[in-house]
């Protein structure tokens, strides 16, 4: 699955000091709230996407065995 958990400590410093670089430290409050409203947004799109196609398996009838 990679991505995010793959970068570990030494890369998750790296890049906290480049955004700390490019918005400077008065920003980095209004950055990191803009962040966590979009994964917050993102985790609840996938959620519902999710929760949508259980609901489409379970409405599905089952077909009768055919032998």
């Amino acid at each position: 699955m990679g991505g995010l958990a793959s970068i570990g400590v030494p890369g998750l410093i790296i890049i906290l000091v480049i955004v700390l670089i490019l918005f400077g430290p008065r920003k980095l409050p209004e950055v990191g709230s803009a962040v966590g409203k979009t994964l917050s947004e993102f985790k609840k799109s996938a959620k519902d996407i999710m929760d949508d196609e259980d609901e489409i398996t379970v409405k599905e009838p089952k077909k009768p065995d055919q032998g």
